[in-house]
C-alpha cells in the first residue's frame, strides 16, 4: 500500500470513529458501540472502504495495548486485591459454562466433538478491552465491579491459553508441552511482579533528570512495549502485559505524567483504530445457511456469560445489579476470540465452514456489551469521553 493510501485511511479512520462515537453517545449509547459499528459500515461486509491491512492491524493492536496500559494505571491495586475471590470465581464459572454450553449445543448442528470444544473454548475467551472503554465512560472503571472485571479477563485470558494448548494437544496431535505452557503463566507474574516493584521505578527515575523533551513519557512508552513483548514472548497475551504494567506505574509518583502524556496520543489516534478494526472482519458472504447457527451461538455467547460470570460475582459477594454488570462486562469476546478463531482455522481444528459465522457471533457479542452496561449500570458521574 502506498503511504499516501494509508494516510487518507488514517484520516477516514479518525474522523469516522469519531463522528460514529458523537453520534452513539447522542442516541444514549457509549461511544464504542458507534466506532464498531462504523467499522462494520466502512469494511467489506458494506462499503467496502477500508480493508483490513497489515498497517491498520499494527495501529489496532498499538491501540489495545495503550488501552489497556490506561485501565492498568486508574486501577485502585486496593481494589484489586480485595476483590480476588470474586474475580476468581467469575473467571471460572466464566469459563466453564460457555464450554459447556458450546458444547453441548454442537451436535445440533452436526459439529464433530473436536470442533464442538474449541468453539466452546472461544466462547470461554473474553476481551475486556471493550468494557473497560465503556466502563471509563459511564465512570465505572475506577470501582469495586471494575476492579473485579479487570481481574476476571485477566485470570480467563491464563485459562483459556492453558485449555487451548490442551486442545490442540488432544485434538490435532501436536506435540504441547502443558507443563511449560502453565510454567510460562507463571514465570511472566513473578517477572513482572519484581519488575514493576523493585525496576520500574528506578529506570523511569534516570530519565527524569533528561534534557529532552517528554522524557518521563518515553520511558512510560518504553515499559509498556516492552511488557507486552515480554508477555507475549512467554504466551501470554500482549495486553495482560501493558495492564499490569499501568499497575505497576501507578504505585510511582510518575504515573499522571505519563497518563496525561500518553492518553492523547492513544485516544487522538490507534485506540480508534482499534474498535475500527473489530468490525472489519464481518463479513455477510455465505453465511445465508448458517443463520440457524449463528442465532443459536450467538445466544448462547450471551447467556453463558451473563450468567456464568454473574453467578460467580454473586457467590463473590456482589448484589444482583452489579453481578449482573460484571456478567455483561465479561460478554464482548473481541479480538481475543479472533485470534483464537484464526488459530483454529490455520491448525485445522475449526472448519471453514463454521469460522465465519463465528465471526459473526464474536462481532454480535462485542456489540451487545455497551449498551448492555450501560443499561445495568447507568452513569455513575461525568467522565470525559475520548
Amino acid at each position: 500500500m502506498d503511504v499516501f493510501d494509508f494516510i487518507l485511511q488514517i484520516v477516514l479512520v479518525l474522523f469516522v470513529a469519531k463522528i460514529a462515537g458523537q453520534i452513539s453517545l447522542r442516541f444514549g449509547q457509549p461511544s464504542v458501540l458507534g466506532k464498531i459499528i462504523a467499522g462494520i459500515i466502512l469494511g467489506p461486509a458494506v462499503l467496502g472502504w477500508i480493508e483490513q491491512t497489515e498497517l491498520i492491524h499494527v495501529f489496532s493492536e498499538i491501540g489495545v495495548l495503550l488501552l489497556m496500559f490506561l485501565a492498568g494505571l486508574e486501577t485502585d491495586l486496593e481494589s484489586l486485591g480485595k476483590n480476588a475471590k470474586a474475580a476468581t470465581l467469575v473467571a471460572v464459572l466464566g469459563v466453564i459454562i460457555p464450554i459447556l454450553m458450546g458444547w453441548a449445543a454442537s451436535p445440533l448442528f452436526h459439529i464433530p466433538t473436536s470442533e464442538g470444544v474449541f468453539i466452546g473454548l472461544l466462547l470461554a475467551a473474553t476481551s475486556v478491552s471493550i468494557s473497560v472503554q465503556t466502563l471509563r465512560e459511564i465512570g465505572w472503571l475506577n470501582s469495586r465491579e471494575g476492579a473485579t472485571l479487570l481481574g476476571a479477563a485477566v485470570l480467563d485470558d491464563v485459562i483459556v491459553v492453558i485449555l487451548i494448548a490442551v486442545a490442540i494437544g488432544f485434538f490435532m496431535g501436536a506435540e504441547t508441552n502443558i507443563a511449560w505452557v502453565i510454567a510460562q503463566q507463571v514465570i511472566f507474574f513473578i517477572i513482572i511482579y519484581f519488575v514493576g516493584r523493585y525496576i520500574v521505578p528506578k529506570f523511569i527515575h534516570l530519565f527524569e533528570g533528561m534534557l529532552v523533551t517528554e522524557s518521563i513519557v518515553t520511558a512510560g512508552l518504553i515499559l509498556l512495549f516492552a511488557a507486552a513483548y515480554f508477555a507475549d514472548f512467554l504466551g501470554v497475551s500482549g495486553i495482560i502485559g501493558t495492564y499490569f504494567m499501568g499497575v505497576a506505574i501507578s504505585r510511582t509518583k510518575y504515573a499522571k505524567e505519563i497518563e496525561h502524556g500518553i492518553s492523547p496520543i492513544a485516544y487522538g489516534i490507534f485506540v480508534p483504530f482499534f474498535f475500527i478494526n473489530i468490525g472489519l472482519p464481518m463479513s455477510f458472504d455465505g453465511l445465508g445457511s448458517q443463520i440457524g447457527f449463528i442465532m443459536a451461538f450467538s445466544l448462547i455467547a450471551i447467556l453463558s456469560k451473563f450468567i456464568g460470570c454473574g453467578l460467580g460475582a454473586k457467590v463473590g459477594g456482589f448484589g444482583w445489579k452489579s453481578s449482573a454488570g460484571i456478567g455483561a462486562g465479561m460478554i464482548s469476546r473481541g479480538e481475543v476470540a479472533l485470534i483464537l478463531a484464526s488459530i483454529g482455522l490455520t491448525g485445522g481444528i475449526l472448519s471453514h465452514e463454521f469460522y465465519g459465522a463465528m465471526i459473526v457471533v464474536i462481532i454480535v457479542t462485542t456489540l451487545v456489551t455497551p449498551p448492555l452496561l450501560k443499561l445495568i449500570f447507568g452513569k455513575r458521574h461525568d467522565e470525559q469521553v475520548s
